[in-house]
């Protein structure tokens, strides 16, 4: 690691006050960070995050997953078992809050091949907006969605506070393994195909629908009512995806769920987790309708669009078939939309034609968006 700071070198007492410059080198890039400039919306940048897990993560010979990009949760030894944990908030306003609270918690639990079984919630509510009635929707939601996927709800903290304007939920879900069935990136290898299911973007294609109301100039009633009910049906939950692959006795080596940033950064995530490089084939990756009309008229981009309700998985070469046919026949949208390659091929897209590199989202689109009609 360099660093140019105010002094001339950073010495024994030197702290942290004293940095102006700093160069974080990562898998992705190599960056000139200025320690004094706000940070955008969204995601911490990668190379940040990651010089910060090295520098401060505290190793414990227990933890056998520990903090990385790309990894969707962590996991403990547990005696013959793992302990598979996990904290996700959701911080956009939504009318189901709770549903997709515990649907992004239980999906990174079940991507590291884990059963989530338990949660705990901290509900930070606005100051002068909160009612009873309002607190009994979140409790509602997060027990309906919680039941639906066997889940118990047993914990957590909640409370009226200043400074927020819109609930804030923060979920910590808990689930288990035994130890020799974990999905970690080291399973992965050049060769092995990428399969997307879900298509994108339910949950950022229901969030804008949600926001735009039953009207609007260029996009027609009868299709912002369908994009309302994506996050209905098919869902942001990832799990009936993952049942289908295991009935059909495929094996996926890794498993990772985009989120906020999109497809794209979960892309790249994937590839930091791994170790590797990729090609991904830009007309092969199935974007809704909804998704693809809202996008246009909003000018967003369907690869950088907050994407729940997606999973990339890693297979075999020779189990894209029988993982693509299991995931249709439960009327899943499934499609191997590229392959891993040697990490020095680096992460790359072919658009119309031409190999290019894979798109960056530091601000997912959906907060781009937001921030622009605020």
């Amino acid at each position: 690691m360099q660093c140019r700071c105010r002094t001339l070198q950073l010495g024994h007492g030197a702290s942290l006050h004293s940095i102006r410059w700093l160069t974080l080198r990562t898998t992705w890039a190599s960056t000139l960070v200025d320690y004094d400039t706000p940070l955008p919306a969204g995601k911490l940048p990668g190379n940040l995050l990651g010089e910060m897990l090295r520098r401060y993560v505290t190793n414990d010979p227990d933890v056998i997953v520990g903090p990385g990009i790309g990894r969707d949760a962590a996991a403990i030894a547990f005696g013959d078992e793992a302990l598979v944990v996990k904290t996700d908030p959701i911080t956009f306003t939504t009318p189901d809050a709770g549903r997709y609270l515990v649907n992004v918690n239980a999906n990174d639990i079940a991507c590291m091949g884990a059963v989530p079984r338990w949660l705990l919630v901290t509900a930070l509510l606005p100051e002068h907006s909160t009612t009873p009635r309002l607190v009994e929707e979140i409790f509602a939601s997060l027990s309906r969605a919680a039941s639906e996927l066997g889940i118990s709800l047993v914990g957590g903290h909640t409370e009226i506070t200043i400074g927020v304007d819109r609930p804030l939920l923060v979920g910590q879900m808990l689930g288990h393994a035994p130890r020799g069935s974990l999905l970690v990136p080291g399973n992965v290898r050049p060769g092995d195909a990428i399969i997307l299911t879900g298509g994108i973007a339910v949950e950022g294609t229901a969030i804008l629908a949600s926001s735009l109301g039953d009207s609007h100039p260029s996009l027609p009633h009868e299709l912002l009512v369908r994009a309302r009910a994506l996050a209905e049906r098919p869902g942001i939950s990832v799990l009936p995806a993952l049942r289908a692959m295991n009935a059909a006795n495929v094996h996926p080596l890794y498993l990772h769920d985009p989120t906020e940033g999109g497809l794209a950064t979960a892309l790249h995530e994937l590839a930091a987790a791994c170790g590797c490089g990729l090609l991904v084939q830009r007309g092969a990756v199935p974007v809704l309708d909804e998704t693809t009309a809202i996008c246009k008229e909003l000018d967003l981009d369907p690869l950088g669009l907050i994407a729940s309700g997606a999973l990339l998985a890693v297979v075999r070469a020779g189990e894209i078939d029988t993982a693509i046919s299991a995931l249709q026949a439960e009327h899943i949208v499934a499609a191997h939309i590229g392959d891993i390659r040697e990490q020095g091929a680096g992460s790359r897209m072919v658009v119309n034609g031409e190999d290019v590199e894979l798109p960056s989202f530091p601000v997912d689109e959906i907060a781009r968006y937001f921030s622009s009609t605020a």
